[in-house]
């Protein structure tokens, strides 16, 4: 197999450097050009027809972002985004993956060596391999509260690589007196923020950060903050009424924190009341999670092969029998809220 053609775009000559010599190191990849501008990077991508792109997050001239959404307008390819943790840093990561990149990652602070691009060169192939996103439909207006639906579960939400698209197009269909909501999706902390703050901003719903101890309610989403911390259910096991989070700290489960396995495994107790859908991702996190929620009496959704950008997760979770049934990403949400007003059967097995 030929290594992936990769362009780095990076206004740094020491950071342009450093990728490279990462990249480089790996067989899979082949670095074929540097870019420093957007126009270098546009004139580039024309001449040397790369498989997949870094592109650095704050550019001089036509931002990272701003290239991005031509870049996807008019060619659309594989990039995995290379930010710096400032506010700022963070809130136009979370909007390039929204827009269509693959994925994000921390450039290196001072004192932590290179841990961050630890897992550079996989994420970049992953990025290669993956399936772009199908472009959005037009944007609807913000669905309004139907008192007539009684929803009568609570919904939970794990999603990876291609989540943050998929979750921002599952909640704009939520109208604002949705099921009571929990999402993990994998991403750093700080993202974790600015994702939470956008989607607040963009959906019906009120969305923000888990607390330890918030209670679920109709209407509300919460997202897990991530660093060190595994959101978790707790409560009451006869109902969904008095359900509260519990922010876990601990190791990491299935390899990842915060988990979709130790959120899904949490709420077995309960899981006649709940709705569980895993979104596209690399890897098998909530996959047996899935599988016991369902054993329990949960109704479950996998996101389909043909909308993933990563057939990963739900992929894993269907092979251990989680998955109830499937849907593609445009129905995903509508399919939620219709199994949220199944009919809960406490103490059904």
């Amino acid at each position: 197999m030929k290594p992936l053609r990769v362009l780095i775009v990076d206004d740094s000559a020491t950071m342009r450097r450093l990728i490279r010599s990462i990249l480089e190191a790996d067989s899979r990849l082949d670095v074929v050009a540097e870019a420093t501008t957007a126009r270098e990077a546009r004139d580039a991508v024309n001449m040397y027809r790369p498989d997949v792109m870094t592109l650095d997050v704050e550019m001089p001239n036509m931002s990272g972002i701003e290239f991005l959404r031509r870049l996807m307008r008019h060619r659309p390819m594989p990039v995995v985004m290379v930010s710096t943790l400032t506010h700022h840093g963070s809130d136009v990561a979370v909007e390039a993956m929204a827009l269509g990149a693959v994925d994000c990652v921390e450039k290196p602070r001072f004192g932590d060596g290179l841990k961050n691009f630890s897992k550079l060169s996989d994420m970049v192939v992953l990025a290669a391999r993956a399936r772009l996103p199908t472009p959005r439909s037009a944007l609807l207006p913000r669905p309004q509260p139907d008192r007539e639906r009684n929803f009568q579960r609570i919904c939970l939400i794990g999603g990876s690589t291609g989540g943050v698209d998929a979750i921002e197009r599952i909640l704009q269909r939520f109208p604002a007196n949705c099921p009571p909501t929990l999402i993990t999706q994998h991403m750093p902390e700080p993202f974790l923020v600015s994702f939470a703050a956008r989607l607040d901003t963009l959906v019906a719903p009120r969305v923000g950060l888990a607390s330890d101890g918030a209670k679920l309610e109709p209407g509300k989403v919460m997202i897990a903050p991530g660093g060190a911390s595994h959101l978790n259910l707790c409560g009451p096991v006869d109902g969904p009424v008095g359900l509260r989070v519990r922010l876990h700290e601990g190791s990491p489960v299935s390899g990842h924190r915060p988990s979709v396995d130790s959120m899904f495994l949490s709420a077995v107790p309960i899981a006649q009341c709940v709705v569980a859908g895993i979104l596209t991702g690399m890897g098998g996190d909530g996959a047996e999670g899935m599988a016991a929620l369902r054993s329990a009496g949960a109704r479950t959704l996998g996101q389909s092969e043909e909308s993933c950008i990563v057939f990963g997760m739900p992929r894993v979770a269907g092979e251990l029998g989680g998955v109830e049934q499937w849907a593609d990403l445009d129905v995903f949400g509508d399919e939620i809220l219709r199994l949220c007003e199944s009919p809960v059967h406490v103490g059904a097995s």
